[in-house]
């Protein structure tokens, strides 16, 4: 009786793991036949987007035949270049006929401030539970992001998190080789992945952000969605001089009207940073002085309760 309990054992085991297995070869089918009908129409040669994704053409072509059992880092890259999400490749819905991804190709198309109303009012009826003990700072760079959110994030006992980080472990490489060879859309995907991935991943935690996410409606509606964000506010003298006391001479070699950009980039933002669940000055503050501010308005305004 015991020899016939193991061998039903070892059946159900066997075919549990061909069903796995079969599952497994499905999903590969899947994934390679949608990788090749996104490319072709697009109409990229195989070698075009072997070149735009850093994949390897005999990997591509493994992987659009159902047989490449790629990783999931270089299918994000292939993702990437196709400029599909990750999860359309491989989820259950035909990206091809998904209404979600019709709704989002015409987002894209559509015009900014059309964009605006359409997410004003999926924002209508946000909860902000949503929101948890998340909190974000948001501002142009050189308003102290890094430094107050890494001290607050000590002193409060939250985990502190850049986002710009994220990115570059998802990417694998620095944000400005990301940029360099995905351009500034590949980038803003990678961003509006890896601030989902944070959102799912953390309850309490302080993130801070690139100053460009506010003029991507659809990123930095989830941003305001899902975390407390405080707008961390400073002259464009004060931006300026942080930016230089951090050892970059960027901004300011070989262009005399840096300044005038500088302000320029704050007046266009100022409407979207506004948007922005609270604000805190920080021109003129010490780093002690502008810290208890930040810590008397998360605590003022319930950020962590």
């Amino acid at each position: 009786m015991a020899e016939i309990t193991s061998f039903s054992g070892k059946a159900a085991a066997a075919d549990g793991q061909s069903l796995i297995d079969a599952a497994v070869a499905d999903l590969m089918l899947q994934v390679g036949a949608r990788v090749r009908r996104a490319r072709e129409q697009k109409g990229l040669a195989r070698r075009v987007l072997s070149e735009m994704s850093g994949v390897s053409p005999r990997y591509l072509a493994q992987l659009e035949s159902g047989e490449g059992n790629i990783s999931i880092g270089l299918l994000k890259r292939v993702a990437v270049a196709l400029e599909y999400r990750v999860e359309w490749l491989v989820g259950q819905d035909d990206p091809q006929s998904s209404d979600v991804l019709s709704v989002a190709e015409q987002f894209r198309a559509a015009d900014r401030e059309t964009q605006q109303a359409v997410l004003d009012a999926l924002a209508a009826g946000a909860d902000q539970g949503q929101r948890a003990e998340r909190i974000c700072l948001v501002g142009l760079r050189g308003a102290g992001k890094s430094t107050l959110g890494r001290m607050a994030g000590a002193a409060l006992d939250l985990p502190f998190v850049e986002l710009n980080r994220e990115i570059e472990s998802a990417g694998g490489m620095p944000v400005e080789e990301i940029m360099a060879l995905y351009g500034q859309e590949g980038y803003r995907r990678l961003e509006a992945d890896a601030l989902d991935r944070i959102a799912q991943t953390h309850e309490r935690m302080i993130l801070a952000v690139a100053g460009g996410i506010v003029a991507e409606p659809a990123t930095y509606h989830a941003l305001l969605s899902r975390f407390h964000t405080i707008w961390l506010k400073a002259s464009p003298e004060d931006h300026m001089a942080r930016v230089r006391a951090q050892g970059d001479t960027r901004p300011m070699q070989g262009n005399p009207e840096a300044m005038a950009q500088l302000r320029s980039i704050l007046h266009s933002r100022e409407a979207l940073y506004e948007r922005a669940h609270a604000q805190l000055d920080t021109s003129g503050q010490s780093v002690e002085d502008t810290l208890a501010g930040l810590q008397g308005l998360i605590r003022d305004r319930g950020f962590l309760d």
